[in-house]
């Protein structure tokens, strides 16, 4: 946003220069619309500007570290800061736009009539995600600091905001989701506004595998990691299925970790828990795997 009211200024400018030769050619309502500006009040817009970017960075930096110190507030910290910036943004900009117009009846019936249609046409869609960013802070399908799934995209809300909402992949990849785009598709939220969040891990042994040796060991496997919160219930679901053609058993652990931060160390902590005490226990994985096993030691 800052840099869309400096480049405001910077247009008013080219006006301020443009505007001898636009009335030496005959075009009387640009010199008229020019003379409504206040080029006395751009100079301090321009310190405005500034001023409010350096706030914002400086309140960034605080937040940061807040949330780092007290993590258990981190989610309250970042949606106070999600509603905090948008307010300044409009602060900021109705203290540029009183600085640098004379706003008056001559004003709007000069530039509204001008500008009506085309702005009406140019920002149908921006309109529409300003309707949708209302609609999802009222209706909260997700939040701030929530672990979503949209679109073939997975990772953490940063921001809500009018127009669109960011999302930061487990990637760290920064991605930017139209609001109106939201409201006409399925999202999945895994933690609704919670710190802590279910995940499931999955591992598959051969049909003729002891499955209730191998769910008590999943079992302690998840109750041992240091990710897991055991405030909530462990769940070890076993099911037949059929792989490529073969028969196997599927385990899903599904524990509860503190932070949504940690699901995947949690699944990698899980996962590698499990496989060594299937070894130490000489479970096997699907049967032909570990039949191309015992051929190669033959």
């Amino acid at each position: 946003m800052m840099k869309r009211l400096l480049a405001g200024l910077a247009l008013c400018a080219c006006l301020l220069v443009a505007a001898p030769a636009l009335a030496a050619e005959g075009a009387p309502d640009v010199t008229k619309l020019v003379g409504f500006i206040r080029w006395s009040g751009l100079l301090v817009s321009v310190f405005v500007i500034a001023g409010t970017a350096l706030l914002l960075k400086f309140i960034a930096g605080v937040v940061d570290q807040l949330s780092d110190r007290f993590a258990h507030r981190r989610l309250l910290l970042q949606k106070v800061w999600s509603f905090t910036r948008f307010f300044i943004y409009l602060i900021c900009g109705a203290v540029v736009v009183g600085l640098s117009f004379q706003i008056n009846e001559t004003v709007l019936a000069l530039v509204g009539g001008t500008f009506a249609v085309a702005v009406g046409f140019a920002m149908r869609d921006l309109v529409a995600a300003m309707i949708a960013g209302v609609t999802i802070m009222l209706d909260r399908p997700f939040q701030v600091g929530d672990r979503v799934q949209y679109a073939g995209q997975y990772g953490d809300i940063v921001t809500i905001g009018l127009r669109s909402v960011r999302m930061n992949t487990l990637d760290d990849n920064m991605v930017t989701i139209p609001n109106n785009k939201i409201l006409t598709d399925v999202t999945s939220c895994g933690n609704d506004g919670a710190l802590d969040m279910q995940v499931g891990v999955s591992l598959y042994l051969s049909i003729d595998q002891d499955f209730e040796l191998a769910e008590r060991l999943l079992y302690e496997t998840i109750l041992t990691s240091r990710f897991a919160f055991l405030e909530k219930p462990i769940v070890i679901l076993v099911e037949q299925v059929v792989l490529d053609d073969m028969v196997a058993i599927k385990l899903t652990g599904k524990g509860y970790v503190s932070d949504t931060q940690y699901e995947k160390p949690f699944a990698s902590d899980v996962t590698k828990g499990a496989l060594v005490a299937f070894r130490e226990h000489n479970l096997l994985p699907p049967a032909v795997l570990h039949r191309q096993r015992e051929q190669s030691t033959a």
